[in-house]
C-alpha cells in the first residue's frame, strides 16, 4: 500500500535495519545501491542490516533492475518487503453488525466473516466471539495462528490511542474504560491455541481506533494516496468523520476529532449521548429509521434505511435527501475548517438522495475558496473499508523503523 508519510532516514552509520526497510518498503530505494546513496552507508554496512531482514523473512530479491552504466554489466537486483511471512486479523464493530477479516500485509483479503454482533452485548461477550470468529478464519484462511503478527479494531466510539480504550462512547454502553486490547488478545488466544505469539516471537499486539478514523485510513491510503487533506464521513446508526493529514490519521488530543454527530444544530430531539439537538440525532440513519417508524414503515436501525433505500423506498428517499441536507450544513463549517481535497461520504446512508442533500447545502454555505478544489464522492471500498484501516494501521505500526529494531531484537537477529 501507498500513502503513508515519508520518514526521515538518518544518515551515515546511524541508518538503522528499519530504515532500510521503510525505504524498501516505500519505493524510495529498492537496490542496495540505492540505499547506499540514500543513506550513505557502506556496501558491507548496507549488507550487514538487509541480512537481519532477510534472516526474519521480511525481505526478499526480486528480479533484476535496470542496467545503468552504459558500460553494461549485470543488472541490480531488487529488494521487495516479503509480504507473505506473516498475516494480520482485522475486524470492524457497528452497532449491531460485525466484520472481521485475515489479511495480507499489503492488504489482501484472504477470508472474511460477516454477522450480528451486537455492542449493546457488552465488550466481554462482543470481544469474546470476535475470538472465535478469528480462529475461524484462520482455518479457511490455512494459515496458522502463529503466522499472525496483530490484530487491528475499528469501533463505533472515540478511542484513546494510546490505551486503546474508548472514552465515554455515545452508543457502546458498557464498554466505556475497558481494557479491549487484554480481553481481545485473551479471546484470539483462548480460541487460537494457548500461548499463541505473534510472527515476531512476542504477544500478539491488539490496536483499536474509532470506525471513522479507520476507514478514513483505508480509502485514503487504496484510493487517494496523494491527497494530503481527506475527509470521510460515516452516516450509520451513528454520525462520526475521520480525517487523515499528511498521511497520517488527525486523533486530535485524546481520540476525540472528528465528532461531529454530537455537534448541535438546534433542533430539540434526544441525542443517545442526553444532549439535546445534536447532529446524529436528527440526521443520522438510527434517527432517519425513527421516522420511519413513527410513520408506520418497519425501520429500526440504518441498515433497515439501507435497504429500504436500495428498494427504492419513496419516503426514505426522501428523509435521506433531508437528512443530507442537515449533514450538509454542518459540512460546510467542516471543509471551511479543514480545506480536504477529498470529502467523501460512506455509511448506511450513503447513496443518491443522501449524496445530493450533501451537496445543496455545503456547496450553498461553503465559500467557493473552499470547495474549489473539493470532490464529493462515496466509499469506493464500501464495507470493506474499515477492514483495511485496520490492517493498514497494525502495519504501520510494526513496520515503523523504531519497531523494527525491538521486533528483530526479540527474534535475536
Amino acid at each position: 500500500m501507498t500513502g503513508r508519510a515519508d520518514r526521515t532516514v538518518r544518515a551515515g552509520n546511524q541508518a538503522s535495519s528499519g530504515e532500510l526497510l521503510e525505504l524498501v518498503r516505500s519505493g524510495r530505494a529498492t537496490t542496495r545501491g540505492a540505499l547506499q546513496q540514500a543513506t550513505g552507508l557502506s556496501r558491507a554496512t548496507v549488507g550487514q542490516r538487509l541480512d537481519r531482514l532477510f534472516r526474519a523473512g521480511w525481505l526478499r530479491e526480486g528480479a533484476g533492475g535496470p542496467v545503468d552504466s552504459p558500460l553494461g554489466g549485470r543488472p541490480s537486483i531488487t529488494l521487495e518487503f516479503d509480504d507473505a511471512h506473516a498475516v494480520v486479523l482485522a475486524a470492524d464493530l457497528d452497532t449491531r453488525h460485525g466484520r472481521a477479516a485475515v489479511l495480507t500485509l499489503t492488504g489482501e483479503i484472504l477470508a472474511e466473516k460477516s454477522g450480528l454482533l451486537v455492542v449493546d452485548e457488552g465488550p466481554d461477550a462482543v470481544l469474546g466471539e470476535l475470538g472465535r470468529w478469528f480462529a475461524d478464519l484462520l482455518v479457511k484462511a490455512a494459515k496458522p495462528a502463529d503466522a499472525v503478527c496483530g490484530i487491528g479494531l475499528a469501533v463505533p466510539g472515540p478511542v484513546d490511542s494510546d490505551t486503546g480504550r474508548v472514552v465515554q462512547p455515545p452508543i457502546m454502553p458498557g464498554w466505556d474504560g475497558y481494557d479491549i486490547r487484554g480481553r481481545l488478545s485473551r479471546a484470539f488466544a483462548e480460541h487460537a491455541g494457548a500461548g499463541t505469539v505473534s510472527a515476531a516471537g512476542a504477544g500478539v499486539p491488539v490496536l483499536v481506533d474509532n470506525d471513522a478514523n479507520l476507514m478514513a485510513y483505508g480509502e485514503q491510503r487504496t484510493g487517494y494516496p496523494d491527497c494530503s487533506a481527506f475527509a470521510l464521513v460515516k452516516v450509520s446508526t451513528g454520525i462520526g468523520a475521520g480525517m487523515v493529514v499528511g498521511g497520517t490519521i488527525y486523533r486530535g488530543i485524546d481520540g476525540g476529532a472528528g465528532d461531529i454527530g454530537h455537534i448541535r444544530v438546534g433542533a430539540d430531539a434526544l441525542c443517545r449521548c442526553g444532549s439535546y439537538g445534536c447532529l446524529a440525532a436528527v440526521a443520522s440513519g438510527g434517527a432517519v429509521a425513527r421516522r420511519l417508524a413513527e410513520s408506520g414503515v418497519a425501520a429500526a436501525s440504518g441498515s433497515d434505511v439501507r435497504d429500504l433505500l436500495t428498494s427504492g423506498h419513496p419516503e426514505a428517499m426522501a428523509l435521506a435527501r433531508e437528512a443530507g441536507r442537515q449533514v450538509g450544513d454542518v459540512l460546510a463549517t467542516v471543509v471551511t475548517l479543514l480545506n480536504p481535497g477529498v470529502l467523501m461520504i460512506a455509511g448506511d446512508l450513503a447513496g443518491t438522495p443522501f449524496l445530493t442533500g450533501v451537496r445543496e447545502l455545503l456547496y450553498q454555505r461553503a465559500l467557493p475558496r473552499s470547495t474549489a478544489h473539493l470532490d464529493v464522492v462515496t466509499s469506493r471500498l464500501g464495507e470493506r473499508a474499515g477492514l483495511i484501516g485496520a490492517g493498514a494501521l497494525v502495519v504501520e505500526y510494526l513496520y515503523a523503523p523504531e519497531r523494527v529494531e525491538e521486533r528483530l531484537a526479540a527474534l535475536g537477529v
